[in-house]
C-alpha cells in the first residue's frame, strides 16, 4: 500500500519546510506574480488596501470558503466517502470565465488561523475521506503547511492533493516536495496571449510548462490503488468554445516532454458565467464535436489515461 509523502518526514523536517514558506510571504513570492509585498506585516495593523497588497489581495492569514466531503471530482479521488474539499479563497489568475468567481475573486470566505486549517484536516479525515483536497492553494502554500504540522501531530495520514490553476512557482513546488502525494493542476491554455487575455497573466503557458515537469518529477505518473488516487500527477483540461485553449500543443507537451502515461481529464463542462459574455468567442458552451476533437488530439499523440471511460471509445 502506498502510503501518504508527508508521513516519511520528521516533525522537526516538516515545521523547516514550514518556516521556509513562510519566509516567502515577505516580500511575497509565493506564486510566479512575485508581487513583493510585505503580506506577514510585523504589526498587527495590515497595511493599507490600495497600496500594499498584492494581485491576491490577501494577508497573512489564510481565508477559506467550505470544507466538506465532495463528490463532484474525479472518481478515482472520489471513491465511495468522497474527496475531503478544502476551497480556499482567492486566487492568482483571474479567468473572466470562472465557475467559482464569488471565491476567486470576490473572495468570499471566513479567516481561519493555521491550527483551524488543521483541525479542518483532521476533520475531514474522522469523515472518512479518502483524501484532502486543497483547491486553489497556490497563493495559500506557506499556511497549509504550518497547517499540516499540526494535523500530523492529530493523526491525519490521508493523501494531499494540491488543485491548482496551475500558474504555480517552481520554487515554492519544490518545497512541497516529498509532502503532496497528488498534483492536480489545470492546463488553461497553450499561448501565453490568451492567457494574458481571458486570466489577467502575462506569461501562462511558459509558466505552466515547468510546473508540470516539476510536479511530475516528484510524483511520477498516478498511482491508483483499488479505484483510488494514491500518488501522482493528474492533469485537468477544460476544454473551451473555438479551441481557445489550443489543445493540440497541450497534448503534444503532455505526451512529448511529460509521459504518455499521463493521466489527462478532458473536461467539457464549460459554460458561460462571470464576465464570458462579454467575449463573443466564449458565451457559448462547448460542443460535442469540439470536445470529441480534444479526445482525438490526445490519443494521436499517444495519451490513453482518460478520467472519462468514454473518451476510450472516441476513435481516430
Amino acid at each position: 500500500m502506498t502510503k501518504p509523502l508527508y508521513l516519511n518526514l520528521s516533525a522537526k523536517e516538516l515545521k523547516e519546510r514550514a518556516n521556509k514558506a513562510w519566509e516567502l510571504l515577505n516580500p511575497c513570492r509565493v506564486c510566479p506574480r512575485e508581487c513583493r509585498v510585505n503580506r506577514e506585516p510585523r504589526s498587527k495593523r495590515l497595511v493599507t488596501r490600495n497600496k500594499k497588497l498584492g494581485f491576491c489581495q490577501m494577508g497573512p492569514t489564510a481565508r477559506v470558503f467550505s470544507h466538506h466531503p465532495h463528490f463532484g471530482e474525479e472518481a478515482c479521488l472520489v471513491g465511495r466517502n468522497g474527496s475531503g474539499t478544502i476551497f480556499f479563497s482567492s486566487c492568482n489568475l483571474s479567468c473572466v470565465y470562472c465557475q467559482n468567481w464569488e471565491i476567486s475573486q470576490l473572495r468570499l470566505g471566513n479567516k481561519v488561523s493555521n491550527e483551524r486549517l488543521g483541525q479542518m484536516m483532521v476533520k475531514l479525515q474522522n469523515q472518512d475521506c479518502h483524501n484532502i483536497n486543497l483547491v486553489s492553494p497556490t497563493i495559500w502554500v506557506p499556511q497549509i503547511l504550518k497547517a499540516l504540522t499540526f494535523a500530523t501531530k492529530k493523526g491525519v495520514k490521508i493523501p494531499l492533493v494540491y488543485n491548482t490553476g496551475g500558474y504555480d512557482s517552481v520554487e515554492t513546488l519544490k518545497l512541497l516536495d516529498g509532502i503532496v502525494d497528488i498534483y492536480m493542476p489545470d492546463i488553461k491554455y497553450s499561448d501565453n496571449k490568451m492567457g494574458l487575455k481571458y486570466s489577467k497573466v502575462f506569461h501562462y503557458w511558459s509558466a505552466v510548462k515547468k510546473v508540470i515537469k516539476e510536479m511530475h518529477r516528484q510524483v511520477g505518473d498516478l498511482i491508483i490503488e483499488n479505484g483510488l488516487a494514491k500518488r501522482g500527477l493528474l492533469i485537468r483540461h477544460l476544454v473551451l468554445p473555438n479551441n481557445l485553449v489550443g489543445t493540440e500543443k497541450v497534448m503534444k507537451f503532455l505526451a512529448n516532454k511529460v509521459s504518455k502515461a499521463t493521466y489527462v481529464n478532458i473536461m467539457d463542462q464549460y459554460w458561460p458565467t462571470n464576465k464570458a459574455y462579454q467575449y463573443p468567442e466564449l458565451s457559448r458552451r462547448t460542443t460535442s464535436e469540439e470536445y470529441t476533437k480534444a479526445v482525438r488530439l490526445a490519443q494521436q499523440f499517444g495519451l490513453w489515461r482518460f478520467d472519462k471511460p468514454s473518451a476510450l471509445n472516441i476513435t481516430t
